[in-house]
């Protein structure tokens, strides 16, 4: 089976939440994030012998091989990312709280209307709207703004040469090399995140390969450049080969009853979901769009929806469930719908969502920064908490209470 991104990222659990003469995106960082500059590792260096002689048997050419490898180097803080992967503890609420926050909807809009043009002409020829496009944009690098910075052959040289998953990684690192060999970008652009995905819409070198699109005819795939073309094209693209139908949408949120179980894949027709009582959460009427699966990421307190065919395409892009809910609510939202319906329970703490954005404005007016409200009890609001527990005498625990929020608010 070909290596897609997906396979990639179900593995890590990414997100995007947490990349001249038309060749490339943002240059190399002047100053590496720490770790991500080469460090001398005689180990490495063996292997990396070995796979360039591997590399010439699979049909790379010398020129390409000292072009690409002049300046691979083992970075130890890429193994240290693999090492500590936290995204899928979040929960569904927190990850919304990110991906479908103010300001990524309001940014959304704001390159729905610069980039009308490209997104129609996308829809066109791919079928996938321009808000599912826009949406998947966003996620995987806040709309080009995190493209990644980190020398993708390093990148993928160094997880190859860990072992952990080095099979996959070397796949990478041959496909890396073969779009230098093609003339798609330069060693210097071809840059992305620590685990080698690229450009705006993040695509793995394999995935790259297969899939990337010269949109208007240029010579080269770019998914690098201060233009999003290509990019934006490519995802399009992938979605249309993984069977995006066009014009049905990815999911619905509806209202079920509280005894009905959900099972991703165990799919059923619209009116036996009618028929058990499932009505769509806006306005009752539940539209047939094909066979559905009802999906309850938080149990029968939180929202629930019904997945449609094309809630599997996307995950063809990232196999998460928070991921495609993500997209898909962030798209909705796009769009002009409202938040959603439902509610979601009190966390572990007995907190609501409204209580930790309350905690944490309430935590940066006494002086301890918890960062931007979301909600999102992250490495920085827990900071934020441990720093006001021992400026008041109290255990240092840095989690969250009803009680520490009561005497915030005094």
């Amino acid at each position: 089976m070909e290596i897609t991104r997906r396979n990639l990222l179900a593995g890590l659990g990414a997100m995007a939440l947490t990349g001249c003469g038309g060749t490339g995106g943002p240059a190399l960082a002047p100053r590496p994030a720490p770790g991500m500059q080469p460090v001398a590792n005689a180990a490495f260096d063996a292997w990396l012998a070995g796979f360039r002689a591997r590399a010439g048997g699979a049909g790379l050419g010398e020129a390409v091989l000292a072009r690409g490898l002049r300046e691979a180097g083992y970075l130890p803080g890429v193994i240290e990312r693999d090492r500590n992967q936290t995204e899928f503890t979040r929960t569904l609420e927190d990850y919304l709280a990110i991906a479908a926050s103010d300001d990524r909807i309001a940014t959304g809009r704001q390159m729905l209307r610069r980039h009308a043009g490209l997104l129609a002409e996308i829809e066109a020829r791919y079928g996938v709207p321009p808000e599912v496009v826009t949406a998947i944009w966003g996620l995987e690098s806040r709309y080009g703004d995190r493209r990644g910075d980190i020398p993708v052959v390093s990148a993928t040289a160094t997880l190859a040469f860990d072992g952990r998953r080095g099979a996959f990684f070397e796949r990478q690192l041959l496909a890396a090399l073969r779009i230098l060999e093609r003339g798609d970008t330069t060693p210097g652009r071809l840059v992305g995140s620590w685990a080698g995905a690229m450009g705006h819409t993040q695509f793995i070198p394999t995935t790259y390969q297969v899939y990337a699109v010269d949109f208007r005819g240029d010579g080269r795939r770019d998914i690098w450049s201060e233009d999003p073309t290509d990019a934006l094209a490519s995802a399009a693209a992938y979605l249309d080969r993984m069977g995006w139908r066009r014009g049905r949408p990815w999911g619905l949120e509806v209202r079920a009853p509280a005894g009905l179980a959900g099972a991703r894949g165990a799919t059923r027709a619209v009116a036996d979901w009618r028929a058990a009582g499932v009505t769509a959460a806006e306005d009752g009427a539940l539209p047939d769009h094909g066979p559905a699966a009802l999906i309850r990421p938080e149990g029968p307190a939180g929202p629930a929806f019904l997945a449609f065919r094309n809630f599997e395409v996307l995950a063809r892009y990232n196999n998460a469930v928070n991921y495609v809910i993500g997209v898909g609510h962030l798209a909705d939202r796009l769009a002009g719908a409202g938040p959603l319906r439902a509610g979601f329970p009190p966390d572990a703490f007995g907190l609501t969502i409204d209580d930790r954005k309350a905690l944490q404005r309430e935590l940066t007016a006494a002086g301890f920064d918890a960062g931007a409200p979301d909600g999102v009890i992250g490495s920085r609001t827990r900071a934020a908490i441990e720093g006001y527990q021992r400026a008041q005498g109290l255990t240092v625990t840095g989690e969250p209470s009803r009680a520490l929020l009561a005497r915030l608010r005094g």
